[in-house]
């Protein structure tokens, strides 16, 4: 079992937790966590680019002029793909690029971000977070104070503490359920609260990760 400090919001140290050296002390597996991120940008892809077939393009079936005896090659109709305007050949159509991958390869590819982000000290675990009304000067203050740049924040459920950060660029919220893989490499640094770190920390152990 590994310790991880536990400090107020004010980056004072008030205990520590015991998580799984399986949670947080996973070798960096950098195979791993690219099939796991290309999976989620895959998901993300919306999949409508489509380009106009002959069928498709508007204009006349009409030959444009006599197949033969005009010196011109032959030509069909001027929705060719030959022709400015004409259709496209092979052009993108609309498709769904998502695709299955097994829980067990996401769950592992969180743990090693999660590993990861803890031997490099950029995993902060608050004891709580409470917000009792939506305020940005008041999340920028505390997260001056933890000394996290940029992060993505997790909570079991804030939604103050959302609105708090919805103008912060740097800085994303998710619920404890939505903590993945693509964020964690984006912003670099976790802030997580102790009982979301409890939770995500219970259902990595189970191996599944939704």
């Amino acid at each position: 079992m590994a310790k991880i400090d536990v400090v107020d919001l004010g980056n004072k140290k008030v205990g520590d937790m015991e998580v799984s050296d399986d949670i947080v002390g996973a070798p960096l597996n950098s195979a791993l966590l690219w099939e796991v991120v290309r999976w989620q940008q895959a998901k993300k892809r919306q999949g409508t680019h489509n380009t106009k077939t002959r069928s498709e393009v508007h204009g006349t079936n009409k030959k444009p002029y006599a197949q033969k005896h005009t010196g011109r090659a032959r030509m069909g109709d001027i929705k060719t793909p030959l022709k400015p305007g004409g259709a496209i050949v092979l052009g993108p159509r609309p498709r769904d690029y998502s695709y299955h991958l097994n829980k067990k390869v996401k769950a592992g590819a969180l743990k090693v971000a999660l590993s990861q982000l803890a031997r490099e000290k950029r995993l902060t675990v608050i004891k709580a977070w409470d917000v009792t009304a939506p305020r940005t000067k008041d999340a920028e203050t505390v997260l001056g104070a933890l000394g996290a740049k940029r992060a993505l924040l997790v909570d079991v459920s804030n939604q103050n503490l959302k609105k708090s950060v919805t103008n912060l660029h740097a800085y994303k919220y998710v619920s404890q359920g939505g903590i993945n893989v693509y964020d964690l490499l984006k912003f670099g640094h976790l802030v997580i609260t102790e009982t979301a770190l409890k939770n995500v920390a219970a259902r990595l152990a189970g191996g599944t990760h939704g």
